[in-house]
């Protein structure tokens, strides 16, 4: 069974910035659909970004031209770049890849 595993997330304040990473255990190379995802209290789970297996890159409007997605397939490795966080940024973030599921999730919370 291929395991996700998130890291970088953390306590930072408003203004600034967050590298989150996804590892996976198995390869990512063929699978079109990976992404991020995220989860505020009360709040239902939602996209935040997504790529696709050619590179092509869709994001949630909330975080278009802050947030940026990667991937490496070779390395069976997905990015997430946060930059200009917000409070309204607060979440336990996901990665998905299409066919292995969720990783466990990182939280991510932005306070002064």
């Amino acid at each position: 069974q291929v395991q996700l595993v998130e890291s970088g997330g953390g306590l930072v304040q408003p203004g600034g910035s967050l590298r989150l990473s996804c590892a996976a255990s198995g390869s990512i190379f063929s699978i079109n659909f990976v992404g991020w995802f995220r989860q505020a209290p009360g709040k239902e789970r939602e996209l935040v970004a997504r790529i696709t297996s050619s590179g092509s890159t869709n994001y949630a409007g909330s975080v278009k031209g802050r947030f940026t997605i990667s991937r490496d397939n070779a390395k069976n490795t997905m990015d997430l770049q946060m930059n200009s966080l917000k409070p309204e940024d607060t979440a336990v973030y996901y990665c998905y890849v299409e066919g292995y599921g969720w990783g466990q999730g990182t939280q991510v919370t932005v306070s002064s």
